[in-house]
């Protein structure tokens, strides 16, 4: 069955955040708050939501910055700063616990909320979504080290938000490029050439050395509370490596871990098997 799915917006301390929600027919089906990565927005999970939005209630903002939510003039681009839009989302949307997924960006969004409101959090699903150092690559570890005073580094920042490298992170590392749909990269790049989104982005690429810092506050979070984690990947992601994701298995020993032979936009390919994964998940532990 496909997914009734609607289009809103909401209100937070002056942003006007756009999400997207699934409508399903239990009004106490269980919750999955899908948090996107860079430099993608809401959009990356419309097959997602398709697949399995008739049983979950599947809610996917927008961050400022991104996709259709408009952020006021002024606003501050930081990591805490997202974190304080989704958290203020969720209390005005969501009820109750919720699973939350966590990719690329949504990890230091939702590792941020997770320890500001534990008792919301029923589950993670993390998907190529790090937390430990040893799943940084060498290419990503060069770029958080970046800063303002680096010579050349707006210049290595500002190429990455180009067509050609949006087009990369979703093919690169996939085993049959054939099967990323071009409507992804291209409806990124779109957002990213909208007045303003670079120096957004711009702001969050110097600001990313603080999500390193926080990593052994997110990992002390897990190891206290051991939410039920599903773990997806995609080994050939050429930021967050396959160590990232086996790391997690440290902290909760408990988790279920799934390797794909596949880049950082796992979903674009590997729906089929990801979804039914997620699907037991949600089923088992909410």
């Amino acid at each position: 069955m496909i997914a009734r799915v609607a289009h809103r917006r909401v209100a937070v301390d002056g942003v006007e955040v756009f999400y997207r929600e699934s409508l399903p027919d239990r009004p106490d089906a269980p919750i999955l708050l899908l948090l996107h990565g860079f430099p993608s927005a809401s959009h990356q999970f419309r097959r997602l939501i398709d697949a399995l939005g008739a049983r979950y209630r599947l809610v996917a903002p927008d961050y400022p910055g991104f996709g259709h939510t408009k952020a006021p003039d002024g606003f501050t681009y930081s990591f805490d700063r997202l974190a304080d839009i989704v958290e203020g989302f969720a209390d005005r949307v969501l009820p109750g616990r919720f699973a939350a997924y966590l990719f690329d960006f949504g990890a230091p969004v939702g590792f941020r909320l997770a320890l500001r409101r534990p008792e919301r959090i029923a589950g993670l699903v993390v998907q190529n979504g790090n937390a430990y150092t040893e799943g940084l690559s060498p290419a990503a570890r060069d770029f958080i080290a970046l800063t303002p005073d680096t010579p050349g580094a707006e210049r290595t920042i500002l190429d990455l938000f180009t067509l050609e490298a949006t087009r990369a992170q979703y093919e690169g590392g996939t085993a049959d490029p054939e099967l990323i749909a071009p409507e992804g990269w291209l409806l990124d790049q779109f957002f990213l050439d909208q007045p303003g989104r670079k120096q957004a982005q711009l702001a969050l690429a110097y600001d990313y050395h603080r999500n390193v810092a926080a990593y052994p506050d997110w990992q002390a979070w897990l190891r206290e509370h051991r939410p039920p984690t599903l773990i997806t990947w995609g080994v050939n992601d050429p930021f967050f490596t396959e160590a990232g994701a086996k790391a997690y298995l440290r902290d909760v020993p408990d988790s279920a871990l799934h390797l794909f032979d596949t880049g950082h936009f796992a979903l674009e390919d590997h729906l089929p098997r990801i979804a039914p994964l997620i699907a037991d998940f949600l089923d088992d532990n909410l």
